[in-house]
């Protein structure tokens, strides 16, 4: 499950309907959806994109999407640090970007116009959407590792524009294991990378 947290506020939102109830004034969707009792471990990409087709063309539908794939890096991904560059400076799209989460783990980071800055946490089985022109950067937890249905509304892909001004220096830029809740101290969680 999807964790929300407000570093600056020093408090985070484990359930599910308050974290909804907090995303949605910032129009962002989340939604949990069972994996591991629909997957099998060993799954391909085209496994994962069969087994979610109906989801998929439900959200296609809902956001004027066209085209689907599946992302999988780990910390054995070739340039694997260029490719998260891209990602982990604050910067906007010119279209929505949503992400369901099939494993692994990853931090979004939202900066909104009104409101606090703030962390969207997901894990398998969370999909979340980053409406469009919202600054927000997106960082791999601990173990580098996530695979994620990624939807387009343009088959070529998007292309982040990179704000200024950006915060992202300004907050954690990885996510720790469970145990962590802003204002704990942290210890053992921390791996630096």
């Amino acid at each position: 499950m999807a964790r929300v947290i407000i570093q600056d506020e020093n408090r985070s939102l484990t359930d599910v309907d308050e974290i909804k109830s907090f995303l949605e004034p910032f129009g962002i969707w989340y939604e949990n959806w069972p994996v591991e009792e629909r997957l099998a471990s060993d799954a391909s990409n085209e496994d994962i994109l069969t087994e979610f087709s109906s989801e998929i063309e439900a959200l296609k539908k809902r956001g004027g999407f066209v085209t689907a794939d599946v992302i999988n890096v780990d910390r054995n991904t070739p340039n694997l640090d260029a490719l998260l560059a891209k990602f982990d400076k604050e910067h906007t799209h010119s279209e929505d970007e949503v992400r369901f989460t099939v494993e692994g783990r990853g931090l979004f980071h939202i900066h909104p116009n009104e409101g606090p800055v703030f962390a969207v946490e997901v894990e398998s089985g969370d999909l979340i959407n980053v409406p469009n022109g919202t600054k927000h950067w997106f960082n791999l937890c601990d173990d580098r590792h996530i695979r994620c249905i990624r939807l387009f509304e343009d088959a070529a892909g998007w292309t982040p524009h990179y704000v200024d001004g950006a915060v992202h220096e300004q907050y954690q830029p990885i996510c720790f294991g469970p145990s962590y809740l802003p204002g704990n101290k942290v210890t053992d969680d921390v791996i630096n990378l």
